[in-house]
């Protein structure tokens, strides 16, 4: 009966130790990596035809304060994804200017807060491009810089895409 109690206490010690993480820690700044750009052919809401594109990209922020809330003041700027495009000119990707109609407009991540004691977020976000001033006549391969930043202004770094031809439908990936 003597070695049983022990054997249970044995299990409930180890149980009990094994039960013990650690809390992960990130840095506060958040982290962002590109993942994949698909090209898809759509219809606007006039009911023309138009190219598609949605990036994925993956974050992960230390103290999880991605995304700004709807309800709260941040001045008169409330995006918080911002973009640079590149076409390719003469096999050399340039920026374009202001001026592009398919230059990007920023992006507002929508709040995001994880409860407990582990702050951390991690995830996948998705956003689609419409083309709606595309044509294949035009130089159609093309690239993004981005990168976010959280509630308390810390930038992330920059991930850029890889090149992506716009009249081809597919899925675009880095190579590794």
């Amino acid at each position: 009966m003597k070695g049983l109690k022990y054997l249970i206490l044995s299990i409930l010690i180890i149980a009990y130790v094994a039960s013990c993480k650690k809390i992960e820690q990130l840095p506060p700044v958040p982290y962002i990596e590109f993942q994949s750009f698909k090209v898809f052919d759509t219809t606007d809401i006039l009911g023309n035809d138009i190219k598609g594109g949605k990036l994925i990209f993956s974050f992960q922020d230390g103290d999880g304060n991605i995304g700004i809330n709807a309800d709260e003041n941040y001045g008169s700027d409330t995006s918080n994804l911002f973009f640079t495009l590149y076409k390719k000119d003469n096999g050399i990707m340039k920026e374009v200017p202001e001026n592009d109609l398919m230059r990007p407009s920023s992006y507002r991540i929508p709040y995001m807060e994880k409860t407990g004691q582990n702050k951390i977020l991690k995830g996948k976000i998705a956003i689609t491009f419409l083309y709606l001033f595309y044509s294949q006549a035009d130089n159609d391969t093309i690239k993004y810089d981005f990168y976010l930043t959280d509630r308390d202004n810390n930038s992330s770094n920059i991930s850029s895409t890889c090149e992506i031809p716009l009249s081809v439908n597919n899925t675009y990936k880095i190579q590794e």
